[in-house]
């Protein structure tokens, strides 16, 4: 779960669905998103961006890199919690001028092309030339988000338009105050949205509601593996139990000749149950050694970047099966120590 409300449990994500007409940039007035018109009664509201994305050939040097351009405003850098390798981000300044935002993949690509990006660096877009003012640090994928933002190259909504002759706003992203104002968020964003642009259906993810299902479901995973678990204890017990009935069945001589030597009733009880742990742990080392085992190598030929495992579920789980084993080895030690050495000898 801290991998998903990392990514952004206080984001709202509102996507739009193009109708019969088209609708440019002035559908959704840059003026009413850079004005703050959007937080008026919603005062949970944080910061607000636009993404308008775009397909482009990028050229730098020379070379050219097919790349996804996206118009947004200064105020992603708080959406997203962005942080900066190198130089600023847009700021509200830039909107008459033509500069760009490099994703840290984005400048990774062309590290690979042999091309080094640094501050005040050209870029050609779509017969325009940008200037690089900043690089962005990684930040990771967010399976929540509708484009990644690492992979692309950011400019202002203005600047857009000098590439994309009708470029289009296809989702915009609000960053509110958390908590379980999120949902009440959703709905006003959603009928602040219909109001300004009626010819397109618009749909407001909350990815707190997202977190909330998986946050179930992992609950639901959770106690079914617990009653999985709790099932194989019990028949492990019961193996350990079976071997140990068994095992005073055949050594009733062996007790007999212990007691009449002197062995007292716990003594022969202690014998038992140090059998029964020696079954159990060994077991349990057993066990987790070849789960451990098994599962790295799941993960090597997975192709996953990295393997951890929890060492703290690992000795719960050794413990468990520890416990279990004395559980169940109790009854046949008792009943050990309960024949008299006449009995156990007469019955041998």
């Amino acid at each position: 779960m801290g991998v998903f409300e990392g990514m952004g449990s206080d984001l709202l994500v509102a996507n739009f669905q193009m109708g019969t007409e088209v609708h440019t940039v002035s559908s959704l007035d840059i003026a009413t998103l850079q004005s703050g018109r959007l937080r008026e009664g919603m005062r949970d509201v944080l910061a607000v961006a636009p993404l308008m994305p775009s397909s482009v050939e990028a050229r730098v040097g020379g070379r050219s890199l097919s790349t996804v351009l996206i118009g947004t405003n200064s105020e992603l850098i708080d959406v997203l919690d962005l942080a900066m390798t190198k130089g600023r981000f847009l700021s509200p300044l830039d909107v008459q001028s033509t500069h760009v935002v490099m994703g840290a993949n984005a400048a990774a690509q062309w590290e690979k092309a042999g091309i080094s990006l640094d501050l005040g660096d050209q870029v050609a877009l779509g017969g325009y030339l940008f200037q690089v003012i900043g690089i962005l640090r990684r930040n990771g994928e967010n399976p929540l988000l509708p484009l990644q933002v690492d992979d692309a190259i950011l400019t202002s909504m203005e600047g857009m338009r000098r590439v994309i002759a009708a470029p289009q706003i296809s989702s915009v992203l609000v960053r509110s105050a958390g908590g379980d104002t999120s949902s009440r968020i959703a709905v006003q964003l959603q009928q602040w949205l219909e109001r300004e642009m009626p010819h397109q259906t618009i749909g407001v993810q909350v990815p707190q509601q997202l977190i909330d299902g998986i946050a179930r479901q992992s609950r639901l995973f959770s106690w079914m593996l617990a009653g999985v678990g709790g099932i194989a204890l019990l028949v492990g017990g019961i193996g350990v139990m079976n071997v140990m009935v068994m095992s005073v069945t055949e050594r009733r001589c062996e007790i007999g000749v212990r007691m009449a030597l002197g062995a007292r009733p716990w003594d022969i009880a202690g014998l038992f149950l140090m059998e029964s742990l020696f079954l159990a742990v060994t077991g349990a080392v057993t066990g987790a050694a070849l789960g451990v085992s098994v599962a790295w190598v799941f993960v090597h030929f997975s192709g996953w970047s990295s393997f951890s495992s929890s060492w703290s579920a690992v000795i719960l789980g050794m413990g468990s099966v520890t416990l279990t084993g004395l559980f169940f080895g109790l009854s046949p030690a008792m009943a050990a120590a309960r024949l008299t050495p006449t009995q156990a000898l007469r019955d041998e």
